[in-house]
């Protein structure tokens, strides 16, 4: 729960500073969170999730 709310957070705050920024105009950032959005409720999600989840897996066994 906690990666995933990170994630959230992370990517609402890039979509914010692309759409203030320029880079991606209003439309298509509806579009592209209207696509995660159906993304997530389809049969695909579990193995997205599942996914991420090992990716930061491997990333916090990573040690410096």
């Amino acid at each position: 729960m906690a990666i995933s709310l990170s994630v959230v957070l992370l990517l609402a705050i890039i979509l914010v500073v692309l759409i203030r920024g320029g880079s991606i105009k209003a439309g298509p950032a509806i579009v592209a969170i209207l696509f995660g959005f159906f993304l997530a409720s389809s049969g695909m999600a579990p193995s997205i999730n599942r996914f991420l989840n090992s990716l930061a897996d491997t990333i916090n066994s990573i040690s410096f």
